[in-house]
């Protein structure tokens, strides 16, 4: 893309615009942090959590396209490539969460020494472990993010078709390793704010649920892009309906992990399991578990199941926008009551702080998505797709 482009200005317009907001929230997130450091954290960790959560789902997507090599994925690439080039940013950004470490985990106090059950878990949960342990994990995902991007602008330059092979070998064993560090990840950044509960499906479930924010991302920016040259001139039905079924594909998948825990914990009814579950269905929390089970699976999934949404663009916009507001509500039902227990309770905070970061890796993302061109031109998938008309 030139800076002359329409799409260009359209893009540079939207970063400016989400900079200016990240920096107003960051006003407002310095004020909470000078007027209650405790809930500033927390209301962060929530805020970090999702944001970090769309980055990883945009890499996740780009890993799976790169091995699956489907159509659907061609025409969200460099959308996907732009949201895993943010990485490195929100590899910054995590600076808060170890610096606020013995506020927001129990395990990292002095006091924990008292504690047998984390005593037992010490060799794990400990400070210098848990910071190397991110660190790995953030260069992993860069250096994947990194090389996936390079040889896709080596292939629009040069039109070396050996360079689809090299990022589909690159990605097969990616998914793995994708699979596992954010597993670990997510064990280290929400599962151990309670340390004597557990659950092995934990993080594959989360990873499921940031796939589908993702998804709904990606497919509502590409909506929108796609009324500009030159995502007009490739997008068809066809794409639209297959990525409305990739999107209820991951709802569907992360529906089934969520009620295998709720099932297996619920019926087992052990007293280290149980509490988690009792501490988000009690005091208010329970009306928020209902609203996550109507608006992250009921609602999308009747809507989902009909060729008319899927083929449609402003009904699975509107679709998609649903499934990344109350993504936000699930990751906010997950960390939350780690701090309140089995008070609901909304902080100013919890509202600002999402807007903080949101802005800044917005304007990040679309930074490094006007960097590069809207569609892979040197990919050969690309062409020879049938022409129809899209209905909006």
């Amino acid at each position: 893309m030139t800076p002359a482009d329409p799409v260009t200005i359209q893009i540079g317009r939207w970063q400016r615009n989400s900079l200016l907001v990240g920096i107003a929230g960051a006003v407002l997130a310095v004020v909470a942090l000078l007027i209650d450091r405790q809930q500033f954290l927390r209301s962060y960790l929530f805020a970090y959590l999702y944001w970090t959560g769309m980055a990883l789902g945009c890499l996740a997507i780009l890993l799976m396209h790169h091995v699956v090599g489907g159509k659907w994925g061609m025409l969200i690439r460099r959308l996907c490539e732009a949201g895993a080039r943010t990485l490195p940013v929100m590899g910054l950004l995590l600076v808060p969460v170890l610096l606020g470490m013995s506020t927001l985990y129990i395990w990292a106090r002095p006091e924990a020494v008292r504690d047998a059950g984390i005593q037992s878990k010490a060799a794990y949960l400990n400070v210098p472990f848990f910071i190397g342990r991110a660190v790995f994990y953030f260069a992993i995902w860069f250096l994947y993010s990194h090389l996936l991007s390079k040889w896709s602008a080596d292939l629009d330059r040069t039109r070396d078709e050996r360079l689809i092979s090299k990022m589909r070998a690159l990605s097969a064993p990616g998914l793995v390793v994708l699979t596992l560090t954010t597993t670990f990840a997510f064990v280290d950044w929400i599962m151990s704010l309670e340390p004597h509960w557990f659950s092995t499906i934990y993080g594959a479930m989360f990873m499921i649920g940031e796939m589908v924010e993702s998804f709904a991302f990606v497919i509502a920016l590409m909506i929108i892009l796609s009324k500009t040259p030159p995502l007009r001139e490739y997008v068809t039905a066809q794409h639209i309906h297959d990525l409305g079924n990739m999107m209820f594909a991951f709802m569907v998948l992360w529906a089934y992990l969520s009620f295998s825990q709720f099932l297996i914990i619920w019926a087992g009814n052990l007293p280290n399991e149980i509490p988690w579950y009792v501490s988000r269905l009690r005091g208010g929390w329970g009306w928020v578990a209902l609203a996550i089970v109507i608006f992250h699976f009921a609602v999308p999934f009747l809507l989902l199941l009909m060729r008319g949404v899927k083929r449609r663009m402003n009904r699975l916009f509107q679709v998609a926008l649903l499934m990344i507001a109350i993504r936000l509500v699930d990751v906010y039902w997950i960390t939350e009551p780690a701090f309140y227990g089995q008070r609901l309770s909304i902080h100013w905070a919890d509202l600002v702080l999402p807007v903080a970061v949101g802005g800044i890796w917005l304007a990040v993302f679309f930074g490094q998505l006007k960097s590069r061109p809207l569609v892979p031109v040197g990919d050969p998938r690309l062409q020879g797709a049938p022409r129809e008309t899209v209905a909006f």
